[in-house]
């Protein structure tokens, strides 16, 4: 296992990049710990394939430095690295046993039959493979195949990191849920360092003890589940963490008041946001950030609430999902009880601890 550190590293595919659309990966200076579990997460084309590919040493960085235990290894090829890949896609040998292919990685580098033999049970058991070790490959399910694809990639107990390039998406929807959990267990158990590729949040935030988001190439944030969920610093986090996501809405300031659609709101105001207005800074780009289940609804007009319209009502058993309109924009909100019919009005207020401000799609603390 290794202290994986990524200093001022960039990559362009391009061989003289002139702007930031020319990057695939933009600056990045960042510390992974020894033994931690992180997720990459973004929607696709966003760099993180790239990323995880110049860790495993596949693709050559355009720009700065990375370190494994402080070690430079920028150019180093993948074999020289220490490092084990799961791909999308099952890498196994049909023709050998599950057996077989588990003890593969370690065979080749020379270590004790014993020692191998009690290695690959104790991974078998882990993702429940024991019965079929003495299977041939080629019989299996793609699942299972998948299964015996991440258990190669964890039966070295000594890699600097285990990469997985969205290894679940050939996975049976029930049994992804399963191997997510079987991931974190193993983390826990075997103290391997981790770094998992997705798309998909649920899978990052429950994997994962830190996510990195990415958007355009960028790392625009790095934290826990909660502090991704209560604590957005970009837009496009609060964006795309969360189901629905959270409401981005244009505001203004004016004598120390949030105005929203032209309305007068109750929201305090931070004060870094009142300097970057009389500095200038803020632009006129000023966005209010809430999310759906800090915004209340309200049936009858009340003290500094926003009318709006509902336009959606949805049962969704442990909650009511609910869409209104307020003025030019839509505000989701999750309630606890039926907030009306369809078309009738309704008062929205919003929860000013949990109200956020943006800058230039940045948050403002």
């Amino acid at each position: 296992m290794a202290r994986i550190e990524l200093v001022n590293l960039a990559h362009s595919y391009k061989a003289h990049p002139t702007s930031p659309s020319d990057y695939a990966l933009l600056p990045m200076t960042m510390t992974w710990d020894d033994g931690g579990a992180y997720a990459l997460l973004g929607p696709s084309g966003c760099g993180k394939t790239t990323l995880l590919n110049i860790i495993s040493g596949l693709v050559i960085p355009s720009e700065g430095q990375v370190l494994f235990d402080g070690k430079d290894v920028t150019r180093l090829p993948t074999e020289a690295r220490n490092i084990a890949q799961v791909f999308q896609f099952p890498v196994i040998y049909d023709t050998m046993t599950v057996r077989e292919n588990l003890a593969f990685p370690l065979k080749n580098r020379g270590r004790k039959t014993a020692d191998i033999t009690k290695r690959v049970d104790q991974i078998a058991e882990i993702l429940e493979l024991t019965s079929d070790l003495k299977h041939r490959a080629s019989g299996l399910t793609a699942d299972a195949k998948q299964k015996i694809s991440l258990g190669r990639g964890l039966v070295r107990p000594d890699v600097a990191a285990v990469l997985f390039d969205e290894p679940l998406t050939v996975i049976d929807p029930h049994l992804k849920w399963l191997l997510r959990r079987k991931l974190k267990e193993i983390h826990h158990e075997l103290k391997l360092s981790l770094i998992y590729v997705t798309h998909d949040q649920v899978e990052a935030l429950t994997f994962a003890d830190q996510v990195v988001v990415m958007t355009q190439g960028e790392v625009v944030q790095v934290g826990s589940a909660q502090a991704l969920f209560e604590e957005p610093e970009h837009t496009f986090v609060g964006y795309f963490i969360g189901n629905p996501g959270m409401n981005l809405l244009p505001c203004s300031v004016s004598q120390n008041k949030v105005h929203i659609n032209g309305l007068e709101t109750s929201l305090s105001v931070p004060e870094n946001l009142l300097h970057a207005i009389s500095n200038g800074s803020a632009n006129n780009t000023i966005k209010l950030g809430i999310r759906p289940e800090f915004v209340e609804c309200h049936a009858k007009s009340i003290a500094n609430a926003l009318p709006a319209q509902l336009t959606m009502v949805r049962n969704m058993g442990t909650h009511w999902l609910v869409s209104c309109q307020l003025g030019e924009h839509k505000v989701a909100a999750k309630l606890r009880h039926e907030p009306g019919k369809v078309g009738s009005p309704i008062w929205l207020s919003f929860l000013t601890e949990r109200t956020l401000f943006y800058v230039n799609d940045k948050r403002v603390r």
